[in-house]
């Protein structure tokens, strides 16, 4: 095999993050799990997320309350037995990170409950203003200490292992496998089987030229379930979250939420008022992303501005740094005073609200492959996602998942043999230039053509791009050996191609999709639903 060794678990799980981990645990108990990663074990968006996790816990609070503030958030094109589904089962979700150790904030003896935007009531259990790395945290030393577990960075996985007695370089439709992937140290490409797969590989925010997703959110996960024949829904479903710092330096700094729900107010520098009254007048401030996000964009847009402000130097400075004391010090360090100034800041794209179509088991069209959180579609978010659902449909449907697979677990089959990746016809590359200039040309104009605002003519030009971008990618991807870049820069054409489709497929304004030639929106919400 020349160093490509065959390996084979109970179940493979594609990702580290919380919906990966949360899948992990359960599996362990009975399965041997193995869970791959691209870079770093804590490289995913889980270890960035700051504002917290939604959950019906105060006694003011109903399940049904959280239901409509989602469904409302989004413009009803969420599936309703999914948000139930999600809602019912967040405050067990709580519970079990509580008893993995999670330090969430107490006051009084009870879980300290923050607001966001969209939400009606306090339900946002939080670890200060750095939840997500708190939860990291827990799970990875959890899976650590679990002897079923292994965990195996430094793996970019390149395409599923599909068909029924062996798969070869370009895969069909088919039964799921494992994956092949690339291990980033020595070069080599490794053939990982197992009986079930599950995606939680997170996002696509990297399609965009400004974006809080970390480096890795290529959309890895979404191109490789595509290219083997899954289905994909409302993937020009793109969020954008209304703050992200302005800093030239500093291009994916989040100032959460959390800072609007206890108080910020936004504000337009050069008439030094605030402006949202004429866009939301009555929530304001707290209104869903994509009403804020847009309204930030007319700002600057009508004014020329390279920015608009965040403030909430008007509550107390202990109140401040208490509440939110790792975004003070980031910012005090770039010599910005949340206490005393205001903050300045921009929309970026956030989070990927389509993705692999899946049901409320996590499972995909392909037999034996399932998937959990961002890099999905289940019908949680709709045309926009509520603040701080995001983690809570990763530890919901990674349960979800991993507790489909042992109750099916019989019929299962061992995976076959598979083909070793074939990389007798190709060489090492000389023009990695080509890669870079690609990547940047790509995450360019998908920011200028596909972002907060659209159009037809912007569209079109966008997929005329993309597709003189995908012949020669993959004319590159024929003939050279893989390598990380150029792996993601092929997932990354693959997704903005999806984001592209749909959009132009949608003839009307809805959520996160808003476009100049359909200003209305329709009386009836359907999805967008790509079949391969």
């Amino acid at each position: 095999m020349s160093g490509q060794d065959l390996k084979s678990h109970d179940v493979l799980i594609i990702g580290s993050g919380a919906a990966g981990l949360t899948a992990a645990l359960v599996l362990a108990e009975t399965c041997r799990v193995l869970v791959l990663a691209k870079g770093g074990l804590d490289g995913g968006s889980t270890n960035w997320a700051q504002g917290g996790i939604a959950a019906v816990l105060d006694a003011g609070d109903t399940f049904e309350d959280h239901i409509r503030d989602t469904m409302i958030a989004g413009a009803g094109l969420n599936r309703r037995e999914t948000v139930e589904f999600v809602v019912e089962h967040a405050p067990a979700a709580i519970r079990r990170l509580v008893d993995l150790g999670v330090p969430f904030n107490a006051e009084a003896g009870s879980l300290h409950l923050t607001r966001e935007g969209g939400h009606s009531h306090r339900r946002i259990v939080h670890v200060d203003d750095a939840t997500g790395a708190a939860v990291q945290k827990a799970l990875l030393k959890a899976a650590r200490e679990h002897p079923n577990v292994t965990l195996l960075p430094g793996r970019t996985c390149i395409d599923l292992i599909t068909g029924r007695h062996e798969a070869a370089r370009y895969s069909g439709s088919g039964r799921v496998w494992g994956v092949y992937a690339l291990d980033e140290a020595s070069g080599t490409v490794e053939a990982h089987t197992a009986r079930a797969t599950i995606l939680a590989t997170g996002g696509a925010g990297r399609v965009y030229q400004f974006s809080t997703a970390p480096r890795g959110a290529t959309g890895d996960g979404i191109a490789m379930a595509w290219r083997a024949g899954a289905r994909v829904s409302n993937m020009e479903m793109m969020q954008f979250h209304p703050t992200c710092l302005y800093n030239l330096e500093v291009k994916n700094f989040l100032i959460t939420e959390a800072v609007r729900g206890e108080g910020g107010r936004l504000i337009n520098p050069r008439t030094g008022a605030r402006f949202m009254e004429f866009y939301d007048p009555q929530r304001l401030e707290l209104a869903p992303r994509d009403v804020v996000a847009r309204a930030i964009d007319a700002e600057i847009k009508k004014f020329g501005l390279d920015f608009v402000h965040l403030d909430i130097s008007h509550m107390p400075a202990d109140f401040v740094r208490g509440h939110f004391p790792n975004i003070h010090e980031k910012l005090l360090g770039l010599g910005i005073d949340m206490t005393t100034q205001p903050i300045p800041v921009v929309p970026a794209q956030h989070y990927t609200c389509g993705g692999v179509l899946i049901d409320l088991d996590g499972r995909t069209d392909l037999p034996g492959l399932y998937a959990a959180g961002e890099c999905t579609e289940s019908g949680l978010h709709g045309a926009n996602r509520l603040a701080s659902n995001s983690l809570l449909e990763c530890f919901v449907f990674g349960d979800a998942a991993a507790r489909d697979i042992l109750r099916r677990w019989d019929s299962f089959e061992a995976p076959p043999e598979v083909r070793a990746w074939d990389e007798s016809r190709v060489t090492d590359s000389d023009e990695e230039v080509v890669i870079k200039q690609n990547w940047t040309e790509i995450r360019r104009f998908m920011w200028n053509y596909v972002g907060i605002v659209r159009t037809n003519k912007r569209l079109e030009r966008a997929a005329h791009r993309i597709q003189m971008l995908s012949d020669e990618v993959n004319d590159y991807y024929g003939h050279f050996r893989v390598t990380t870049d150029l792996i993601e820069l092929r997932n990354l054409l693959q997704s903005a191609e999806l984001i592209v489709r749909s959009a132009r497929a949608r003839h009307e304004s809805r959520g996160l999709h808003y476009t100049l030639d359909y200003p209305q929106t329709n009386e009836v919400a359907r999805d967008t639903v790509l079949v391969p």
